[in-house]
């Protein structure tokens, strides 16, 4: 159920994205956020971009820590500058409450003939993408086609510029698609959750009490509109309390019971 919530709403969001165009048939938006999802859980490639230098830039440097692509092409004048203005104030907000170093950022630049370093260039500028552990990146055709085939972003060329999905994707520290955030305007916790997943970690690993009260840290952080930020709730945890103690009386007394109903039954 839950999956086809997150389906409708990336579905609902998707037509706003796409431009009028995609609505006559160039892009159908509910099979391109089909290949979006489709690619949670994918590895992407180990492959070599061009940096807005013009040096080599290995996907492979990145991992070790989550990874967010934005996906734009530099030529835009509309959706492209607002959705990387967004993503920026994204950043800044995630980064204030999981750390300046908890995760890179990589704006692709997937018009391979126009978004050359000048051009990365220029548009970081133009952003102000001055931002700590933030690159910008180009590649050859081929290079390009795998790279997005692979993070599941559709465009398609249209009359000045190109049609596509507003997709940003998060990575995890292996290089695999953990999350899509859709739109050029995202709730800052729609981008930061996934983050704050990947950083903290959703899953208990052991059963050692620093493990354990690692995740009920997790469990007990939620985000505050008001203070646009991730705040320990203690009344989450107050409630965890209460409900370990009940679940422990429920069953003494369960235990109680049957052991009087086994060893008091005549025989």
């Amino acid at each position: 159920m839950g999956a086809l919530i997150r389906r409708f709403i990336a579905l609902a969001l998707a037509l706003t994205m796409l431009p009028a165009a995609a609505a006559a048939g160039r892009l159908e938006p509910e099979d391109v956020v089909a290949r979006s999802e489709a690619a949670i859980g994918r590895q992407v490639g180990g492959y070599t971009l061009t940096d807005s230098n013009g040096d080599a830039l290995p996907l492979s440097t990145f991992q070790g820590r989550p990874l967010v692509i934005s996906l734009v092409y530099t030529s835009c004048s509309s959706v492209c500058p607002v959705t990387t203005q967004h993503v920026r104030q994204a950043v800044v907000s995630a980064r204030e409450v999981l750390g300046e170093d908890a995760f890179a950022v990589l704006t692709v630049g997937f018009d391979t003939r126009h978004d050359t370093p000048a051009q990365l260039r220029a548009f970081a500028s133009t952003q102000g993408l001055d931002l700590g552990d933030w690159q910008l990146a180009s590649s050859d055709a081929g290079t390009m086609q795998a790279l997005l085939r692979d993070v599941g972003f559709s465009y398609d060329a249209a009359a000045g510029g190109f049609e596509h999905l507003t997709q940003t994707t998060i990575l995890d520290a292996e290089g695999r698609v953990y999350r899509q955030v859709y739109g050029d305007s995202f709730p800052d916790q729609i981008f930061i959750e996934p983050l704050k997943e990947l950083v903290f970690g959703t899953e208990t690993r052991s059963l050692s009490l620093g493990d354990l009260v690692n995740r009920i840290k997790f469990i007990c952080t939620v985000y505050n509109p008001s203070s646009r930020a991730y705040e320990f709730d203690y009344a989450i945890g107050f409630g965890i309390v209460i409900g370990g103690l009940s679940l422990i009386l429920s069953g003494l007394v369960i235990f109680r019971l049957w052991r009087g109903n086994r060893y008091g039954a005549p025989h």
